[in-house]
């Protein structure tokens, strides 16, 4: 846990093996190829649309992540050039800013949310690009129709799965918990929903209720009013942060009851800010630490942020940065750097440890989920509090759903 990723990288030795193949210049002298000046990664991410206020942070983390692996050598001294490009969780202009990375033959690309990635998998299979992304849809992890797609975090499926879990295994009463569910009508928000309810009823759950909450809505009651008289005693919100604190303030406001599940892009700092005190006791999903919590990589990152608030968003994306390094030295111990080259060094990848910041990492060639290990935060005395670890088995019946 105390090995740092620095330590993996200062030793290598590795500039003659990235002379070909990851974007940067190349000069032949009398003793043969000199490596490679740097190493272009696209990065694809909202930074002024819907989602842009967890976008912004995530992209931070990932700058950090770059930072971080140039401070301590790059890949065998090899510099990492990253160029994050806002697509406004808008696909054509998603799609527009990949053909541009393609164009300029980026080694891999650090990509966002689930519309964009979705709508990208089937180029980035073809072009070979290995496409990092917060998107953390199930069907993204099964290679057979997604070869080139990774993440760092346990899929929006097995997130939920671990959430209802841990409160059937809690439940005290001899009925029945009740169970509703609240999400945006988008890519994004249905993607966990028909996996949550086949475990919801495999677990003994009785399914009361759904609607969808718009990403930006500024008024849940009418979705939440059918609620009452149903009584759920849990509730899973699938928006993000914004659209989370309104439901959860107008849940307040019209009594409602519930213990809220809240998905790994609905609970962060700022919600506690947005939500005052009716965000008090729900429950939050996360696959990394929570910024500022005691794990061993923290202070290295925190001396990064140099000061400026940071959130558990920028955590992942540090991490997911961390991961994509971890490839890219890899592949650089056995030859130049090719999009093929990456995705089977990511695809040889067993129990990396990003710093502590998150669960250790595994992709296999026919499994690309990286972890089903699910952190579960409480809001309590208005902060995030760490809760449990649930962690569930790698069913093949799972991989992709």
């Amino acid at each position: 846990m105390k090995r740092t990723f620095a330590a993996m990288i200062l030793g290598l030795g590795l500039t003659a093996l990235l002379a070909m193949g990851c974007g940067g210049e190349k000069k032949d002298d009398a003793a043969g190829a000199k490596p490679a000046a740097e190493i272009r990664i696209g990065g694809i991410i909202d930074l002024s649309g819907p989602t842009s206020s967890v976008g912004a942070p995530y992209a931070e983390g990932v700058k950090a992540g770059a930072a971080y692996l140039n401070a301590n050598g790059g890949i065998g001294g090899a510099k990492i050039v990253l160029d994050v490009q806002d697509d406004a969780y808008n696909v054509q202009q998603g799609l527009s800013i990949y053909k541009k990375f393609a164009q300029e033959k980026v080694a891999a690309i650090q990509g966002y949310g689930t519309a964009v990635t979705e709508a990208l998998t089937r180029m980035a299979a073809k072009d070979e690009i290995p496409y990092f992304s917060a998107s953390y849809s199930a069907h993204l992890t099964d290679p057979k129709t997604a070869p080139y797609n990774f993440f760092t975090s346990a899929d929006y499926s097995t997130q939920v799965r671990a959430g209802l879990k841990y409160f059937k295994a809690n439940w005290k009463e001899a009925r029945a918990p009740r169970l509703a569910f609240l999400y945006p009508d988008h890519p994004y928000g249905l993607a966990p929903i028909e996996a949550a309810k086949e475990y919801a009823a495999e677990l003994g759950f009785e399914l009361v209720g759904e609607a969808t909450v718009d990403l930006k809505a500024i008024d849940a009651t009418t979705q939440l009013l059918p609620f009452k008289d149903k009584k759920p005693d849990f509730i899973w919100v699938g928006g993000t942060t914004p659209s989370t604190a309104v439901i959860l303030k107008d849940a307040k406001k019209i009594g409602l009851k519930a213990t809220f599940l809240t998905n790994i892009w609905g609970s962060d700092e700022n919600l506690l800010k947005m939500a005052g005190d009716a965000c008090e006791g729900a429950y939050s999903l996360q696959a990394a630490a929570v910024y500022g919590q005691n794990v061993p990589g923290m202070d290295a990152l925190m001396a990064l942020a140099k000061d400026q608030p940071q959130m558990t968003h920028y955590v992942r994306g540090f991490v997911s940065m961390l991961v994509m390094g971890e490839g890219l030295r890899l592949a650089a111990t056995k030859g130049p750097l090719t999009g093929a080259s990456i995705k089977a060094a990511l695809e040889s990848m067993t129990d990396y440890d990003p710093m502590g910041l998150a669960p250790k990492v595994t992709f296999l060639p026919t499994d690309h989920r990286p972890s089903m290990a699910v952190f579960l935060y409480k809001i309590s005395g208005g902060k995030l509090t760490f809760v449990a670890q649930e962690s569930l088995e790698r069913k093949a019946e799972w991989l992709g759903k």
